[in-house]
């Protein structure tokens, strides 16, 4: 891992169209990519049990124990592949810092996560970021509204996601908003890292012109950062 990598984080609600944005990226960009550590999630333990399946169907037994889980995957699977990476960026899919500021607060806010368990959670949160997270260089954001994002959900039909409601989206919508557009709340060593805001609430995947326009974005966005 060369010491000049920069990394980058694209960010954005269920169903925004994370995955076909890293494909995108990576037409536009020598990068590494990052994905989310679904299948770790989905086979925990000796007998392979779904986690993030347990997780959705009754998330206040499984709320903590899952976010915890969520969080030192990520960093293991980050730590993993910038050994390995020969490209100059690295690009994550989602973070420990949506896990924080959107997925397991909202359990908190929701009551599906106890007070004593959000208080556990942010303690350690805040020690291992300082000591093991790398600092991002820049976040790319789908912004997507809650009902085009549910409306997606509804198309690629995930088992683990059919009891994600409308109302749920629309709090994730929320805290993503806090956290990367008003920077609410949040750790001080993210106040001044960029965001770059993309509109997704067009059906960008099928039109050629709105897909060059959001590749340009990006190109440009991660120009500036580098110098």
């Amino acid at each position: 891992m060369s010491s000049a990598q920069k990394t980058f984080i694209l960010e954005g609600n269920i169903g925004a169209g994370k995955s076909t944005f890293l494909s995108l990226i990576k037409e536009v960009l020598p990068v590494q990519v990052v994905y989310e550590p679904h299948t770790q999630w989905q086979h925990v333990g000796v007998h392979g049990e779904n986690l993030l399946d347990k997780f959705y169907k009754d998330t206040k037994r499984w709320a903590y124990t899952f976010q915890s889980y969520a969080f030192i995957t990520r960093l293991i699977e980050q730590h993993k592949y910038a050994q390995l990476n020969n490209f100059p960026f690295q690009l994550l899919e989602r973070s420990v810092y949506s896990d924080r500021y959107c997925f397991a607060k909202n359990c908190f806010e929701m009551g599906t996560m106890t007070s004593l368990e959000w208080s556990l959670y942010t303690q350690w949160f805040e020690w291992l970021i300082g000591t093991y997270a790398t600092k991002p260089d820049g976040f790319i954001y789908l912004q997507t509204d809650p009902s085009v994002c549910y409306e997606r959900l509804l198309k690629r039909a995930r088992s683990e996601e059919v009891g994600v409601t409308p109302e749920y989206l629309k709090l994730l919508h929320e805290k993503h908003e806090a956290w990367l557009i008003h920077k609410q709340g949040i750790n001080e060593s993210l106040q001044e890292v960029p965001v770059l805001v993309l509109d997704c609430n067009q059906e960008f995947e099928t039109d050629p012109k709105v897909m060059e326009n959001f590749k340009q974005q990006i190109l440009n966005f991660v120009m500036t950062i580098v110098g």
